[in-house]
């Protein structure tokens, strides 16, 4: 295990690898691999461990009484995922987490985390990190929850456009989704978003590949086109 690698992640920040390599071999954590689409975490079971990627990425969502699959987020390599539900004793899981791509996990069993028998100051400072990255995680669903409210589609992608235009610092930007999750990810029909997108730009308001998205500065009439 790249014990330098744990050591640069959020839940790891500020533990020394000589730390970490106690902490590790202490709990006995072992990393597992996953293919593509594998099921990590099924909704309605109860975990008790926290799942920390070190390699690829994962979805994590819900599926509505239709059977349609909504996705609430997607941790990548370093991210953590399902803390708040191993962190609270019986309470079945209202996501699924699925493998994005091939990955490798490894699993932090929250009692010896939160264990106050001899607690030594590596196990305080996972759990201040803990619930620092709880709550920067309140916050991404408190801004999902911006994107999906509009009422109409042009309304909810240019609200998250304009946020990764604000995140990333350019009118061109990348998003982590495909076509099919950025329809999840926004609540909406696949078929009605890419009409969308194809309406948006044949009106000269973006162009796109894949999915990269170029939005174009509207000038006022009579206003000189921007360099």
């Amino acid at each position: 295990m790249n014990l330098s690698f744990l050591s640069r992640t959020s839940l790891f920040q500020g533990c020394s690898e000589k730390d970490i390599r106690r902490i590790t071999e202490q709990w006995n954590l072992r990393p597992l691999s996953y293919k593509k689409d594998a099921v990590i975490y099924e909704e309605g079971t109860i975990i008790t461990q926290i799942g920390l990627v070190l390699s690829g990425s994962v979805r994590i969502g819900f599926y509505d009484f239709r059977g349609n699959q909504n996705i609430l987020d997607i941790a990548y390599t370093g991210d953590i995922f399902a803390e708040a539900y191993a962190c609270i004793p019986e309470e079945p899981l209202m996501i699924h987490v699925t493998a994005n791509e091939p990955c490798e996990i490894l699993f932090i069993r929250v009692p010896e985390l939160f264990n106050s028998q001899n607690r030594s100051d590596t196990q305080n400072r996972l759990l201040r990190n803990l619930m620092t990255i709880c709550a920067q995680k309140n916050l991404q669903l408190s801004r999902r929850s911006l994107h999906t409210s509009p009422k109409t589609i042009r309304e909810r992608l240019l609200s998250y456009f304009s946020f990764l235009i604000r995140e990333q610092g350019s009118h061109k930007i990348a998003t982590p989704f495909n076509r099919q999750q950025l329809a999840d990810y926004l609540n909406l029909d696949r078929s009605a978003l890419s009409k969308e997108l194809g309406r948006m730009k044949k009106e000269g308001l973006l162009d796109y590949h894949k999915n990269i998205f170029e939005l174009k500065i509207q000038n006022e009439p009579g206003e000189k086109p921007a360099d």
